[in-house]
């Protein structure tokens, strides 16, 4: 069963860290995160290739880190500094074929998401 678990979601001050992970049922090449603001399009946050490779969003670099073990399939995006622009639903997506260092920013190359956790960010 194809499944993508995610944690780490929750209400945090401006300037507080949180370090969200995302466990898949399944081998993985691309791990990524992407987030949804309300009213606003998911926009790709970072990605981390199998080969170790990373990718982040302008807005991130800087204080957001992924990482990922490949024993435990499993991503992880630690956010320091952050602010209340950074507040969203953060989902969590996966390819399962392709190029091992591969880091897509784009929706449409990740095959399976996760459910979503909420990141809140209070001023």
């Amino acid at each position: 069963q194809v499944q993508l678990v995610e944690s780490g979601g929750g209400l945090v001050q401006a300037g507080d860290s949180l370090r969200l992970s995302c466990a898949a049922s399944f081998s993985t090449y691309t791990m990524g995160w992407f987030r949804r603001a309300p009213g606003k399009e998911r926009e790709f946050v970072a990605a981390i290739s199998r080969s170790g490779t990373t990718n982040y969003a302008d807005s991130v670099k800087g204080r957001f880190t992924v990482s990922r073990d490949n024993a435990k399939n499993t991503v992880y995006l630690q956010m320091n500094r952050l602010k209340p622009e950074d507040s969203a639903v953060y989902y969590c997506a996966v390819t399962i074929s392709g190029d091992v260092y591969s880091t897509s920013y784009q929706k449409d190359d990740y095959d399976y998401w996760g459910q979503g956790t909420q990141v809140t960010v209070s001023s």
